[in-house]
């Protein structure tokens, strides 16, 4: 019993899956934020080339 206690200690899969789900979701906000911004500046060129049409 005390060989699985520490076999389950020293594992070390489940943080690493909890760290790449970490990123992955660090990831996606930076995109997100990103997009969102690209999108807004490209709403006002759009905007400034139907003004000047």
């Amino acid at each position: 019993m005390r060989n699985i206690i520490n076999r389950f200690m020293k594992s070390e899969s489940g943080a690493t899956a909890i760290e790449y789900g970490l990123i992955a979701a660090l990831i996606s906000v930076v995109i997100i934020g990103a997009i969102t911004a690209l999108g807004t500046s490209l709403s006002n060129v759009f905007s400034s080339v139907t003004a000047a049409l």
